[in-house]
């Protein structure tokens, strides 16, 4: 299916999706595009002083950037999920109207949530650059962790897009799983403040909490604990990748399954 994503057609299409997704977005907004850095930075703040105050940086170095790091790895995969949900729906009239590979839609919305995370990324190094953070060369898997992120997201986003198509219900659902995995996943608190060993190991099976707790890891910190760690090596520490692909694959899968119906039930 992605095989013709370099098609001279194609490739003129998603352009003009990303450009109106963001169009769209900000549209009737005085600081536009800004925005895309200021919703996570406020976050980050209201977080962070809240946080300091009740002493869950304790024991945690540059803990601006460890908190940082969460917060922009977490609203990626939120804004790519979320957005995706109703971007088929959202595009009815142009999947009525033209034969186009419904994939496409779904590819241009994560696009448009990679772009933002790439605004977010240069506040990050800004941070890190303030904080006196060293990179290391090992630092650079940072990038590879974005990749593992945007597999989990979109193989969800296309489920999600597919199942909204029947079932509207899905983005209110979508919505309370975002919230609770928000606080189930470590980004405000590191894992260790976590008491009970089976509910850490429980959490670190979370593909957000591998990816997060991998990235302060090689970025800022290797004193946090990772899943590998949690484990101590054992098998175990391959289920986040596991999931990732269950999630990628049978999302593609329904994906598929449901599109050639997507003109009738929108």
């Amino acid at each position: 299916m992605f095989g013709r994503l370099f098609h001279r057609k194609n490739r003129a299409l998603i352009s003009e999706l990303v450009r109106t997704d963001f169009k769209l977005r900000y549209q009737g907004s005085v600081l536009g595009y800004a925005w895309s850095l200021l919703q996570p930075l406020f976050f980050f703040v209201i977080l962070y002083f809240v946080f300091s105050y009740l002493k869950i940086n304790k024991g945690v170095p540059h803990y601006s950037v460890y908190l940082l790091i969460g917060i922009v790895l977490w609203t990626f995969f939120r804004e790519m999920t979320a957005a995706s949900i109703t971007s088929i729906v959202g595009r009815g009239d142009l999947i009525r109207k033209i034969r186009i590979p419904r994939w496409i839609i779904i590819l241009s919305t994560s696009i448009s949530a990679t772009i933002s995370l790439g605004f977010n990324i240069v506040v990050l190094l800004i941070f890190v650059y303030f904080n006196h953070v060293h990179l290391t060369p090992s630092s650079l898997w940072f990038f590879a962790l974005i990749g593992e992120v945007y597999i989990f997201a979109i193989g969800i986003s296309l489920f999600l897009s597919a199942a909204y198509v029947r079932y509207r219900d899905v983005s209110y659902i979508w919505d309370v799983i975002l919230q609770g995995g928000f606080y189930l996943t470590p980004i405000i608190y590191p894992i260790t403040k976590i008491p009970n060993l089976t509910v850490q190991k429980i959490m670190m099976l979370n593909p957000m909490s591998q990816s997060i707790q991998d990235a302060r890891y090689t970025t800022i910190w290797n004193g946090t604990q990772t899943t590998s760690q949690t484990f101590a090596g054992g098998w175990y520490k391959f289920i986040p990748y596991l999931i990732i692909l269950v999630c990628f694959a049978g999302g593609l899968a329904y994906f598929r399954k449901r599109s050639r119906y997507f003109a009738e039930d929108i």
